[in-house]
């Protein structure tokens, strides 16, 4: 069998019914329409629902979904780990070099070098900061989340679906 032996089955194939073409066959006259009316006219507009607000007004237009449980670090690379004069860097040390607001969660990232072995006391660690970090002779530990949960409570409009 080869593509061009390709066929519909016998009588699952009909030509269009065209309908309006004067009263000598089916469909003539009104074609199917019924008599009078909006919509034996040809004016309801697409999308229209008979007055009800159409679907396309009645859903939201903001794109997207904002988590309500997200958990925002600030970011700190190794490079600027590297340019503090320090063995032992806590999340109070990052505030006083300024590289953090106060009451921030921490989450040290890995670009750059270490040249030096670290106790780095963090909220998060990427998988290739703790490895450099340890690496280069240093020590890695988390702080847990000040959360009671593993996630912080709900913000914006989570609480208002309740």
């Amino acid at each position: 069998m080869k593509l061009h032996d390709l066929a519909p089955a016998p009588g699952s194939r009909r030509p269009k019914h065209r309908v309006g073409r004067g009263i000598g066959g089916k469909g003539g006259k009104t074609a199917g329409r019924g008599s009078k009316g909006q919509r034996a006219r040809d004016t309801v507009p697409a999308g229209f629902e008979g007055g009800q607000l159409p679907i396309m007004q009645r859903i939201p237009k903001l794109r997207g979904f904002k988590n309500p449980f997200r958990i925002e670090y600030s970011p700190v690379n190794l490079e600027a780990l590297e340019a503090l004069e320090v063995a032992e860097l806590g999340p109070d040390d990052l505030v006083a070099a300024g590289l953090v607001r106060k009451g921030a969660l921490v989450k040290i990232l890995g670009r750059g070098e270490l040249s030096r072995g670290l106790q780095v006391r963090a909220h998060a660690f990427s998988a290739s900061a703790e490895a450099a970090i340890v690496a280069a002779g240093g020590s890695v530990e988390r702080i847990p989340l000040p959360y009671a949960s593993g996630r912080p409570p709900a913000r914006g409009n989570a609480l208002m679906n309740r």
